[in-house]
């Protein structure tokens, strides 16, 4: 089995509800990106402005050639709080995940994350969602799929 090409990796909240501003102070942790219900949203490639739907907070990893799941994880895991009790309440009130992309070269390439990286997101709630890219797709440089996906 070869190694990915390219992770990328990406924790978002999600809720009708949600208050970026409050799971800042929970995660003790600035978003990459977020939005309010309601708030105007423009299009950065196109321009347009559409209303955001629901409200969302993300933190994106940097981004790992060749391809370390693991190390994305370790590094959102850090940035975070660890506190398991903001973590419960988040998870009680909105949809938590930790959303990859997984690049491959090859069309065997693979990838592994450690039992204690398992068990952290288990901890904290987090729902692990995999996107898997082939290798035509995987090849491609700048793929326009994982800026459509909030990666």
């Amino acid at each position: 089995m070869g190694r990915l090409r390219k992770t990328m990796a990406s924790l978002r909240i999600i809720g009708d509800d949600l208050d970026p501003d409050e799971i800042t102070s929970l995660l003790r942790c600035a978003p990459t990106e977020s939005q309010s219900k309601g708030d105007e949203l423009v299009g950065k490639k196109s321009g347009r402005s559409r209303i955001a739907a629901f409200g969302s907070w993300s933190l994106k990893a940097p981004a790992q050639e060749p391809g370390n799941l693991e190390a994305q994880v370790t590094w959102l895991l850090k940035a975070t709080t660890g506190d398991l009790d903001a973590w419960q309440s988040i998870a009680a009130r909105y949809k938590v995940d930790l959303f990859c992309g997984l690049f491959m070269d090859q069309w065997n390439d693979g990838e592994s994350i450690s039992a204690a990286s398992l068990l952290a997101l288990g901890s904290r709630h987090i729902q692990l969602d995999l996107d898997i890219y082939g290798a035509a797709v995987g090849a491609q440089e700048g793929s326009n799929e994982m800026s459509n996906v909030g990666l």
